[in-house]
């Protein structure tokens, strides 16, 4: 199994892409303490996740959501961007990398300094009414939990509040997707990092750059159901990965900033 020594050669590609594109997962983010949520102790662990047509159907469904939600908020709220975010923008600020594409919901990229960062999964950092569509940040409305609301409504219209986020069963944006598998498709290096690859449709972006001719690198811990077909596998930490990489490419120009 290819693992550390693709570093170097990894690099390289990254060097020479002109359209290069990231897709990342849970991975990256649980070097920042958010916890994968799939993973024994997650989340998911304790509470079932609520799919959307139990959450408009059932207020005894709302209320599930929103104690997960509420007790995830800590994880979210207090977590900062770790050395693989950071790298990533450094990499698009250096005009390496055309967009990140996400299935995370974090927003960490964002923090990091990423300015196109395509979100396959919404948003947790904002909460959205499902009948007016009006925004809320989310600390508005943990402060809501916190006090007391057990299932928080639009002051607005009434509607019922949910996260900005894709729950199981509800419909993947139609035009993030449509952006993300164009990206894919004419990118010339796609990278991802810290996704199982499980997750569909998200999990066919790969396939769509791969096979319209792109080098394909997989940077995650665990195996995926790529490895076979990827061009570069490497199973090591993100964060140390990446700052490799950086170290590397100073010598072409890329900025060493606080990635190193």
């Amino acid at each position: 199994m290819t693992t550390l020594h693709q570093i170097e050669p990894l690099t390289e590609k990254i060097r020479i892409a002109s359209r290069a594109v990231a897709f990342t997962g849970a991975g990256i983010s649980t070097e920042s303490g958010i916890p994968d949520f799939r993973s024994p102790g997650g989340v998911w662990s304790k509470y079932q996740p609520v799919p959307f047509d139990e959450f408009v159907a059932s207020q005894e469904a709302r209320r599930r959501f929103w104690r997960m939600r509420r007790e995830a908020y800590d994880a979210f709220a207090g977590a900062r961007p770790n050395e693989g975010h950071r790298a990533l923008a450094n990499l698009e600020a250096a005009g390496r990398l055309a967009a990140v594409i996400t299935q995370n919901i974090d927003g960490l990229h964002q923090q990091a300094g990423s300015r196109r960062v395509l979100e396959l999964h919404g948003t947790a950092r904002e909460v959205a009414c499902l009948d007016c569509a009006r925004r809320y940040r989310d600390s508005e409305i943990q402060q809501r939990l916190v006090g007391g609301v057990d299932v928080p409504t639009c002051d607005e219209c009434g509607g019922w509040l949910k996260s900005a986020t894709v729950s199981f069963g509800q419909v993947l944006p139609a035009d993030v997707l449509a952006e993300s598998a164009r990206l894919a498709r004419e990118s010339d290096l796609f990278l991802v990092i810290g996704s199982s690859l499980v997750v569909q449709p998200a999990a066919s972006l790969p396939v769509l750059a791969r096979d319209a001719g792109a080098v394909l690198a997989i940077v995650n811990r665990d195996p995926t159901p790529l490895d076979d077909a990827a061009d570069f596998v490497i199973r090591a930490p993100i964060g140390e990965t990446f700052a490799r990489i950086m170290r590397l490419l100073q010598t072409d120009g890329a900025r060493p900033d606080e990635t190193l």
